[in-house]
């Protein structure tokens, strides 16, 4: 499998997705960090969530992601 090429300070796109209902929402993180061996990266979101994930995420939260449901990848 490829190694992903996100460098701190980049922004990836991530569907998150509530596996309870299905629904999903696409928000931007910025890039901190990633760990390879696991394929999880380390950011920063920069939405505000709208729709399924208002009450769960916040702008600015420090979250980690699989990079599987990266959709996008933007060089800082």
């Amino acid at each position: 499998m490829p190694v992903a090429s996100y460098e701190k300070g980049d922004f990836i796109k991530v569907e998150f997705v509530d596996e309870g209902t299905g629904e999903s929402e696409w928000m931007w993180v910025k890039v901190d960090r990633r760990d390879d061996p696991k394929r999880i990266v380390y950011g920063h979101l920069e939405n505000q969530p709208v729709a399924v994930f208002r009450d769960k995420l916040r702008l600015g939260q420090e979250i980690a992601v699989s990079y599987d449901p990266v959709r996008d990848h933007a060089k800082s």
